[in-house]
């Protein structure tokens, strides 16, 4: 298996591990990280995932060793026309030729990257909900080298954080985009030092872990869902979300409050 799973209480931390490769994802490899972010999805255990590369690389991009492959017509029709094309209607997407780039959670997922993550690497920090990265990590369209596209929601998701502009001069240029800039710019929400990438994000998802759920998964889904909305529209999705997650956890929890938990700021006795 190219993929490791570490539990710890609701935290999941879904490990690739293809250290040979720089964490490049191949078919295989695809078919593993889909499969450990379906069982994270569907275990009512899991309430958040730390997304991370063995080795000192978050990932390298599509494994180019196995694309060469893909020169003869009849594997690239059958592997990547075929098996991965979108399906009509509202059937579901098979997976990205990176893996779960695709795959919508209703479960937050921190990228803890350290070292690069290039071309589909980027991809797949992009894919993720928040990335912690260490100092001198780095993302990069590095495939645009060798005449290979974004197929995995780059040119969708890098637009969203950064702006059209941004995206736009990172994407046509190829160039590497380190940590400090990623900050700057919004490709990452936290930097720490080198090495040090996995321990903060598990910190930060025990943070949120610990938290009544029903209202962290709400909005996070209003968040995702109202993007592009006009500000009425909006608001009537965070309503409907949000007076779910009032009655089934909101009101026990100002319950709690008027007995004494969490007064002046404390969100440890909660």
């Amino acid at each position: 298996m190219s993929v490791e799973i570490e539990k710890n209480e609701g935290v999941w931390t879904i490990i690739h591990n293809r250290i040979e490769a720089r964490n490049a994802v191949d078919p295989q490899a695809a078919e593993d990280l889909v499969a450990a972010f379906a069982e994270f999805e569907q275990a009512p255990s899991a309430k958040v995932a730390v997304f991370w590369g063995k080795g000192g690389a978050f990932c390298a991009g599509w494994d180019l060793k196995y694309a060469s492959t893909l020169t003869d017509n009849a594997a690239f029709q059958k592997e990547l026309v075929e098996d991965l094309a979108f399906p009509l209607g509202a059937n579901p997407a098979p997976r990205g030729p990176m893996g779960p780039s695709r795959l919508e959670l209703s479960k937050p997922v921190i990228g803890a990257i350290e070292g690069p993550a290039v071309a589909g690497g980027m991809e797949l920090a992009l894919w993720c909900d928040i990335r912690v990265m260490a100092q001198t990590a780095y993302l990069g369209v590095y495939c645009r080298r060798w005449g290979i596209p974004l197929v995995d929601g780059g040119t969708v998701r890098l637009p969203r954080l950064v702006g059209q502009g941004k995206a736009l001069e990172i994407t046509m240029t190829g160039r590497k985009v380190p940590a400090a800039e990623c900050y700057q710019i919004g490709l990452c929400e936290k930097v720490v030092e080198e090495g040090h990438a996995r321990a903060a994000a598990e910190e930060m998802a025990h943070e949120i872990a610990r938290f009544p759920q029903e209202a962290v998964l709400t909005d996070r889904r209003s968040i995702i869902e109202t993007r592009g909305m006009s500000v009425r529209d909006a608001l009537r999705v965070e309503w409907a979300n949000g007076i779910q997650a009032i009655s089934k956890e909101g009101a026990a929890g100002a319950g709690r409050f008027k007995d004494g938990a969490g007064r002046h700021g404390d969100f440890k006795a909660i």
